[in-house]
């Protein structure tokens, strides 16, 4: 069975498509006592911002049917560390170029975190977080007011020397205006979607679960409403888009992709199990057997062409 699960992203080859999402693979070396994580197409690094942070006070994680709320706040080590620590870790086991999530609650911090990241070799692109929901300070404002997002695509091109893909929130009225907008500011790519704002209540104390009282809603859940950002901003942009939300299966991957994503990133299913994004990675071949698909690359967008 001799199938093609290539495909291209900002001028590199992926061995395939699969790329486990920020936040859901911590800075990845850890998934190397599992398996051979050289396997994955590329991976997304924890998020991290200009300082250290602790990020949300417990109680921060709930699961929920089909899903899970996390309002983690974007704890990290900060960016000297991920330069000198993480991504030196990471080498000794992932040979490939990974993405730079990184975060924050000013131009100023965007700006700076970009900026000292450079030329580096290890980084394949820079995957900007304006779409965090459960960060008080910051975050979510940039990924729900275009102008802010436009400006801080603007400012942060100035500075970086890698791709600029933006990730972009489900919590907006209009998916496809902020995506028209961050690409006119200058965004090489789009990634979607973020979690959407959700929240629990314990019934014995009627008090919200969660510290923060709400927090980001993913898993398998949210698939059917990331599949319909992806076709909808697909229609409207002439940039790649990596497309995320609940995804959990071969199938789904293909899914994405005819809708219009050029690689998939596996989030929550992660946290589930370690071994998903191996398992999908295994899966493929086999899933586009059954669907009649040689080439991943040929499949992007089919559904608008059919």
């Amino acid at each position: 069975m001799n199938k093609d699960t290539q495909v291209k992203l900002f001028g590199k080859t992926l061995e395939n498509p699969i790329i486990p999402a920020s936040g859901t693979f911590g800075f990845g070396y850890g998934f190397a006592d599992y398996y051979d994580i050289n396997i994955l197409g590329s991976i997304s690094l924890k998020g991290t911002t200009l300082n250290e942070r602790y990020g949300n006070p417990l109680e921060r994680v709930c699961d929920c049917p089909s899903g899970m709320l996390n309002a983690i706040g974007l704890q990290n080590p900060g960016i000297e560390a991920m330069l000198k620590e993480e991504l030196p870790r990471l080498k000794k086991v992932y040979s490939k170029p990974v993405i730079a999530n990184i975060g924050g609650h000013s131009f100023d911090e965007y700006i700076e975190v970009v900026s000292r990241l450079g030329d580096h070799e290890q980084i394949l692109c820079i995957e900007l977080n304006i779409s965090c929901p459960n960060v008080k300070e910051g975050g979510m404002q940039f990924g729900v007011d275009e102008g802010l997002a436009s400006n801080l695509v603007k400012e942060v091109k100035k500075v970086s020397k890698k791709p600029i893909l933006v990730k972009l929130s489900p919590n907006v009225t209009n998916i496809v205006k902020m995506a028209k907008a961050v690409e006119a500011a200058g965004a090489d790519g789009i990634s979607l979607i973020n979690t959407l704002v959700g929240m629990r209540i314990d019934l014995k104390t009627a008090k919200p679960v969660i510290s923060v009282k709400t927090a980001g809603y993913s898993g398998r859940g949210i698939f059917p409403v990331a599949l319909r950002m992806v076709y909808q901003v697909y229609g409207a942009v002439d940039i790649p888009i990596v497309g995320m939300g609940g995804v959990s299966n071969a199938f789904e991957v293909i899914e994405m992709m005819y809708a219009g994503a050029t690689a998939v990133m596996i989030g929550t299913e992660n946290l589930i199990n370690p071994f998903a994004s191996k398992e999908i990675i295994e899966q493929l071949p086999l899933a586009m057997e059954e669907l009649g698909v040689n080439s991943l690359s040929e499949i992007i967008g089919k559904s608008h062409r059919v």
